[in-house]
């Protein structure tokens, strides 16, 4: 267990390998699970400020699904989350590319710079999960079968986890935070 600031970082983020394998796998964490993504609480009043925009970039069920149900839903659990078309269908924000692969709209909006919200953090950061307790986040590695590409090439390519959401980590806690993360992990500290 790594400790980073008010973060408990679980051994298996800096000892697992992962790098998303969209070809093989096809975007499966958009579409598998019980609920669509998590969103923490103030994502919730960003994507209904950039739905105007996004709603370009998805399909016209998805559109369907959020003129509805709204940018946003609270699921089975309680936990506020995107919608999805259907039951244990894909996220209303999902699009698929020429490939058959499963994609953000939202954050190919970002990246043709309609917007500054790159997607939910949730879904930049997985396979990371955090659990917010009221003194510390408890970040773990979220294993699942549909990742198993992804397992391969990260270990192929000899990439972990927190190398891979390098990104991810700096977006959600700092340059700094990751600095030391990294320092910790390399120096063997932990």
């Amino acid at each position: 267990m790594i400790l980073i600031g008010n973060a408990v970082i679980s051994d298996d983020i800096k000892e697992q390998f992962f790098v998303c394998d969209l070809e093989k796998c096809k975007g499966a964490c958009c579409v598998e699970g019980d609920s669509g993504a998590p969103l923490e609480d103030e994502e919730t009043g960003i994507l209904e400020k950039i739905y105007p925009v996004v709603k370009d970039y998805i399909t016209e069920e998805g559109r369907k699904v959020i003129e509805q149900q709204g940018t946003w839903v609270i699921d089975k659990d309680g936990d506020k989350c995107t919608p999805t078309i259907g039951e244990n269908r894909e996220c209303a924000y999902a699009l698929y590319d020429e490939k058959g692969i499963l994609k953000c709209g939202i954050e190919q909006a970002y990246l043709d710079g309609k917007t500054d919200f790159k997607k939910p953090i949730s879904c930049h950061l997985y396979p990371i999960r955090i659990t917010k307790y009221d003194q510390f986040d408890a970040l773990n590695y979220d294993r699942w079968h549909i990742c198993s590409p992804a397992c391969s090439l990260g270990s192929q390519l000899g990439v972990p986890i927190y190398k891979f959401l390098k990104d991810a980590l700096v977006r959600k806690y700092g340059l700094e935070w990751y600095e030391e993360l990294q320092q910790e992990i390399e120096q063997g500290n932990v």
